[in-house]
């Protein structure tokens, strides 16, 4: 049995892999990912991309010590039942390296599919509140947010306890993630908005009860680290533009981002005119949004976010060449870690 409860100490590195990639691919960025450093690599869950727990699979085979899950998972597009199951999985077949990553999941993606993203906490909490029970052995019978009859499985994950982290960025899903959950994924990049979601988790963390241990907040920041400062903000725009376009008007106040400059983002969005969208993010937008430079300048960016978080996901995009970005990542929170 292993105990995968978050640590106290040197800051934890984290990556986010997304499998609009082949799953070897990313198997195999998950692979460099634990030779440099890496505490722990999630795969990415949209629809329109492959599916995350298959690609955990590849990657569970192609390393040894890395902790592996999906970040982040919803509710919505799949029972929670079955996400505890397939959470299960992962971390019997990595030998109790499993993590689970859950959030509401982006409101516009969940419309695409007719679903209404309805009670998003109540049902995040209920979510992993009934994993825990099912990864414990129990016969469970919910009426809730969601329905499960009798439910139970049919395996036995290895972990003692397999950690949950919550993606959230409003201030009452981050609150609940610090009293309820073993780690955040606060999505935002830039330090004033880690600043005052820190405030909220501290919030959360002061209704803590005891029992539940020890709590790592870390930072789901998309990243673009590249030898060319300006190819590495090139390679930022698309995961920008959708942050801009699904950003709620306090982000944007926040920023000084202008509200016609991201109406016309995501109306392009909306549009699908991807393009257009790509085209109209500004310097201003990537600055809020993303860590983009040279490794010297995202390592200033990694450790002024350090300030406020437990540790950082490198998200998408990573930069414009994967397996180089990955490298220069680690450099970077080495950097920034001052290890």
């Amino acid at each position: 049995m292993t105990d995968q409860t978050p640590s106290s100490g040197e800051p934890t590195w984290g990556i986010e892999l997304t499998p609009e990639h082949p799953p070897d691919r990313v198997a195999d960025l998950a692979a460099l990912a634990e030779d440099e450093g890496f505490d722990v690599a999630f795969a990415s869950s949209h629809y329109f991309n492959r599916d995350p727990f298959v690609v955990c699979s590849r990657m569970a085979d192609a390393t040894d010590a890395i902790r592996l899950g999906p970040g982040v998972v919803n509710p919505y597009e799949t029972h929670p039942v079955k996400l505890a199951a397939q959470t299960a999985t992962i971390d019997e077949i990595s030998g109790g390296r499993g993590v689970f990553g859950v959030g509401a999941g982006d409101r516009s993606s969940l419309s695409n599919l007719g679903i209404d993203r309805d009670r998003p906490l109540r049902r995040v909490l209920e979510t992993f509140d009934l994993a825990r029970a099912l990864w414990d052995g129990e016969t469970i019978t919910h009426e809730g947010t969601f329905t499960a009859r009798d439910a139970a499985l049919n395996l036995e994950p290895p972990s003692d306890r397999i950690p949950v982290y919550v993606g959230a960025q409003g201030p009452h899903m981050l609150r609940m993630s610090a009293k309820h959950a073993d780690g955040v994924l606060v999505n935002a990049a830039h330090p004033r908005d880690l600043e005052w979601a820190a405030d909220q988790l501290e919030q959360g963390v002061a209704e803590r009860p005891d029992e539940r241990g020890a709590f790592e907040s870390l930072a789901f920041a998309s990243v673009s680290v590249a030898g060319d400062e300006t190819a590495a903000r090139e390679a930022a725009r698309p995961p920008v533009a959708f942050i801009v376009g699904g950003a709620a008007e306090p982000v944007l106040e926040r920023h000084e981002i202008d509200r016609e400059a991201a109406s016309a983002v995501s109306d392009a969005l909306e549009r699908g005119d991807l393009t257009e969208a790509f085209g109209r993010v500004t310097p201003a937008m990537i600055d809020a949004f993303c860590i983009a430079g040279t490794t010297a300048t995202v390592a200033d960016r990694f450790a002024a976010a350090l300030e406020h978080v437990d540790g950082i996901v490198v998200g998408s995009p990573l930069g414009p060449d994967l397996e180089d970005a990955v490298e220069r990542a680690s450099e970077a929170l080495v950097r920034a870690s001052g290890v």
